[in-house]
């Protein structure tokens, strides 16, 4: 299987070595690996000539952002010589994968004809070092949980087929956070999903890095963030056409509900301890949940998905062994 790597970079310069270094290494070898430098004022290019592979290529833009510079990338790869890619992997700048990484999304999807992308687990790397390994990835008809909630990181643990990311259509460009949710709710219209890794597997394939500046860091705490997604994903004809109306009512309740649970978790995790619990509460409050009860506890010690973010200074993590 020929699998592309797009990689946007916009000021990660200090991180990319890793990134490429992580693709260099893969078990896989049919790769090719497109960086967009998406307005950088860092030079990524001086990063990318320590690395003198044939598979590697640069291209620049002007800064538009993220989904832009990810169109650029599929774009680039689509319109080369040869066969071009069978699936596509969109690996964020500061991140890095596991040397198993695209070995294992290959194996998964090749043995699920019917799957749109593959997906597999991944961790959290805070800026202090410490690993986080997040829960076994989901797998199957994903659409309807996907109208509640972002499943996914990032584009780092999903491979996917050249065919959907053709069906699908471009990432939209007027969305800037939370562009990636609506994508994949657009490639579950198309199918469904497989995991890579067996219940209770603890080798992730993708490192996903906690650093200020990060889109994450910066807006997670913004209630009004996902709007702009959210109203892209409940506007969508064929979304409506699937659940009606009064069904997308619901599942909208539900998804004020976790975007309310996101925003109280990022809060207390940025020290706001007293907005944090107001948000949890009208969490609560609007889908009450007996798991969600439960895990106040957890908020109350900042343990958990609600540990304080450690912020040191920037390092440079061996994408092999990240500890």
């Amino acid at each position: 299987m020929r699998i592309a790597v797009v990689v946007p970079a916009y000021n990660v310069a200090r991180f990319l070595a890793g990134c490429i270094a992580s693709v260099i290494t893969q078990t896989h070898l049919d790769w090719s690996l497109t960086i967009v430098d998406d307005g950088s004022t860092d030079a990524p290019e001086t990063v990318l000539a320590g690395f003198p592979d044939p598979r590697i290529s640069l291209i620049r833009q002007s800064n538009t952002g993220v989904s832009a510079a990810r169109n650029a990338g599929v774009k680039a790869c689509l319109e080369r010589g040869g066969a071009g890619p069978d699936a596509f992997v969109f690996l964020d700048g500061d991140d890095w994968l596991a040397p198993h990484a695209l070995v294992a999304l290959a194996r998964a999807l090749q043995a699920s004809p019917r799957a749109v992308a593959a997906c597999g687990r991944y961790a959290r790397v805070s800026s202090s070092g410490s690993v986080h390994l997040a829960s076994r990835p989901p797998q199957g008809c994903l659409l309807e949980r996907l109208l509640t909630r972002n499943l996914f990181a990032n584009g780092g643990h999903l491979l996917i087929r050249r065919e959907a990311i053709e069906a699908a259509g471009p990432f939209r460009e007027d969305l800037r956070y939370g562009e990636d949710w609506e994508y994949w709710t657009r490639l579950a219209l198309l199918g469904e999903f497989i995991s890579t890794a067996p219940p209770g597997s603890a080798n992730p394939i993708l490192f996903v890095r906690e650093r200020p500046g990060s889109a994450l860091f910066a807006r997670a705490t913004d209630p009004a963030a996902n709007r702009p997604a959210l109203e892209a994903i409940y506007r969508n004809p064929a979304i409506t056409e699937r659940f009606g109306r009064t069904r997308l009512a619901t599942l909208g309740k539900r998804a004020d509900a976790e975007t309310a649970w996101a925003v109280g978790r990022e809060l207390i995790r940025h020290g706001r301890r007293k907005a944090g619990w107001r948000w949890l509460g009208r969490s609560i409050k609007i889908a009450p949940s007996q798991r969600r009860l439960a895990l106040l506890g957890l908020a109350w010690l900042r343990l958990g998905p609600f540990r304080p973010y450690r912020i040191a200074a920037p390092q440079t993590f061996s994408p092999i062994s990240p500890l």
